[in-house]
């Protein structure tokens, strides 16, 4: 699978461990929560880049504890319609997390920019499109309804565009 990252694909430097495989001494390993959680006391001494892979039924509360360690976070997409791994998303970057988060599975280019809207910054994707695709599918929308961090720069708030030049207004008491 390609790996898009700042609109060009790139080579994807990690290695995914199954949860018995060996801790190599460096490099930039993905292990599954899981594993994480069992083997911390090996893993927090590991000299290379660690990242972790969840499901899409895991909370974002369970990184608490490790979240300072960890360079990546993969979340996925199992299913066009199954939208968890968005509600992660914004829930790891709500708390402070700004390390790099890739979206993989069926991740299809209508869904890029909400994706980077809730802070995705790299995402597996299947060679099923070009990169010209990807790169389109960037710029397709110039409004976002998200306010804060997680906007593209060329995006505008919708409520702002449609009010230009007008204050927002205050709540007035019932007439009654």
């Amino acid at each position: 699978m390609p790996l898009l990252k700042n609109d060009a694909f790139v080579n994807d430097a990690w290695v995914s461990l199954a949860d018995d495989a060996e801790v190599p001494e460096n490099g930039s390993i993905i292990v599954s929560l899981a594993r994480l959680e069992r083997d911390w006391d090996q893993l927090v001494s590991f000299t290379g880049l660690l990242g972790v892979r969840l499901t899409n039924t895991d909370k974002v509360e369970a990184l608490e504890s490790y979240i300072s360690q960890i360079t990546l976070v993969v979340l996925p997409f199992p299913a066009f319609a199954d939208g968890r791994s968005y509600s992660i998303a914004r829930g790891l970057r709500l708390d402070g997390y700004r390390g790099e988060l890739r979206a993989e599975g069926n991740v299809l280019p209508d869904q890029l920019q909400y994706m980077r809207q809730v802070g995705f910054d790299s995402f597996a994707v299947s060679d099923r499109f070009p990169l010209q695709v990807w790169q389109s599918a960037g710029k397709q929308m110039s409004l976002a309804y998200q306010r804060g961090l997680f906007r593209a720069a060329n995006e505008a708030e919708v409520w702002s565009a449609r009010h230009r030049g007008f204050e927002p207004w205050e709540e007035q008491p019932h007439a009654g």
